[in-house]
């Protein structure tokens, strides 16, 4: 057996498919290689090790993944002790934005306060996040919340954040009632997928105020939101963070009368020692970007 497909097998079980597996594992790699070297390790075993869809692992998968997973699932620790130090595991989950805008100086600041703390990151939305909580796949999440978290996951409220819509710079659309006044609303309507805080609370205030505007594409990122309507692809909607610029050829129409979108941090549990260091960094890092908010 060829021991980077056991550790190609080993991502895949553990996160329940191969999309999964390629956002966990600690180095680049695409689908379709994964996919070709887990049915190469079928191959040479002459057995099928799981079924695709739905995902669910075969007899024989089983048997595989609980023989080699005390050995890879702590791979992660043993470089620092073998270095004679002692290890401190972080795995935090959060949005792009999240992990592109604020995490950086966070994880900066704790590493300072804690030199050993090493750390993985994990992109998502609320949902994902609970689910990786109640299955222990991560530590703490980072992420806007709509509704009330599944029973036994903690949630601390860090901020809100106003709502806004993106426009080209050279938009007609000074204000958001410009559209509202509107008979029909004919500009294309950009955003994240409807599961994210944002666009759901953003469609359910429109349906309150009886206002027809739905979206016509969905993109996985605010980055990308903001990009394709500088592309003069529509409007997008985005959220107004004071310490973060409109994208290049682009302006904000803030939603000032619209609610705000909550981020939280969620936990699974009692809080330990480092989760209480992280929150405190984090509400910190939080305070700083509601001081920089217009009054």
């Amino acid at each position: 057996m060829n021991v980077h497909h056991l550790e190609l097998f080993y991502y895949v079980a553990k996160h329940h498919g191969i999309s999964a597996a390629a956002r966990h594992i600690p180095y680049g790699i695409q689908q379709p290689a994964i996919s070709a070297q887990v049915i190469n390790l079928e191959d040479s075993l002459g057995v099928t090790l799981f079924h695709r869809r739905p995902f669910s692992l075969t007899q024989a998968g089983r048997e595989l993944f609980a023989f080699i997973e005390p050995f890879f699932g702590k791979l992660s620790d043993i470089d620092a002790r073998l270095r004679g130090g002692r290890v401190v595991r972080l795995r935090i989950g959060a949005p792009e934005p999240i992990q592109h805008n604020y995490l950086p100086a966070m994880l900066q600041t704790l590493k300072k306060r804690v030199p050993e703390l090493s750390f993985s990151l994990t992109s998502g939305l609320q949902d994902v996040f609970e689910q990786q909580l109640l299955a222990q796949e991560i530590d703490i999440a980072f992420t806007g919340i709509h509704g009330k978290p599944a029973p036994g996951i903690q949630c601390q409220e860090m901020i809100r954040i106003p709502l806004a819509l993106v426009v080209r710079e050279r938009s007609g659309f000074k204000k958001a009632q410009q559209l509202w006044e509107m008979d029909r609303i004919d500009e294309p309507l950009l955003c994240v997928p409807v599961p994210e805080p944002v666009t759901t609370i953003f469609l359910t205030e429109l349906q309150r105020r009886k206002i027809e505007w739905y979206p016509s594409l969905e993109l996985a990122s605010l980055d990308l939101v903001g990009r394709y309507v500088a592309e003069g692809f529509g409007i997008g909607l985005t959220i107004m963070q004071p310490d973060v610029p409109a994208p290049a050829g682009t302006r904000l129409i803030p939603l000032t009368d619209f609610p705000e979108v909550p981020y939280a941090a969620l936990w699974l549990g009692k809080i330990n020692p480092l989760l209480e260091t992280v929150l405190r960094e984090a509400r910190s890092i939080a305070g700083k970007v509601s001081s920089l908010s217009p009054a």
